[in-house]
């Protein structure tokens, strides 16, 4: 196997687009209460996938995140971080960083959710950088894949949520 094929992602074949409803999930969060995305129509929602709890990348989002809420919070969006680590990883991760919104485990059936969503990677198991905007009625009104290692950008989140 080549290098280049050795790093490319094997990812699920779901490709969500503008437009599209997005699907559901229940899925636990740091307290093990299930979050369930239909059950929060009537606002917007951003989902925000993430490879990894703890790592540089991820925590620097994160952080980004909860140090500008208030962009969300103004709008009326709620903030929904999914990760396929398992929920005590993501209650640590949430009390070490002082993340005020939800942390929701992909974990079992691992990364279902991520796969519905067209951002798991069956060769390493994890999430890639996805980010849904969904409106009020449960449709998708901005989504984008950012390669591995790549930051977003909280930018793009503000044009996206002031477009909704």
């Amino acid at each position: 196997m080549t290098e280049s094929a050795a790093a490319a992602p094997t990812v699920s074949v779901v490709s969500l687009k503008p437009g599209d409803p997005a699907p559901d999930f229940t899925l636990p969060d740091t307290h093990g209460t299930p979050t369930t995305l239909s059950d929060l129509r009537g606002a917007p929602v951003l989902v925000v996938f993430v490879p990894f709890a703890f790592s540089g990348t991820c925590t620097s989002e994160l952080c980004e995140l909860r140090d500008n809420i208030e962009d969300f919070e103004t709008a009326g969006v709620r903030l929904l971080v999914l990760s396929t680590d398992a929920v005590f990883t993501l209650k640590a991760w949430q009390a070490a960083e002082g993340y005020q919104f939800d942390l929701l485990s992909d974990f079992w059936p691992h990364g279902e959710v991520a796969r519905s969503y067209g951002v798991f990677d069956e060769g390493s198991g994890i999430a890639l950088r996805g980010t849904f905007l969904i409106d009020a009625d449960g449709i998708i009104r901005w989504c984008v894949v950012n390669p591995r290692g790549q930051a977003r950008d909280l930018e793009e989140y503000r044009l996206a949520v002031a477009e909704i």
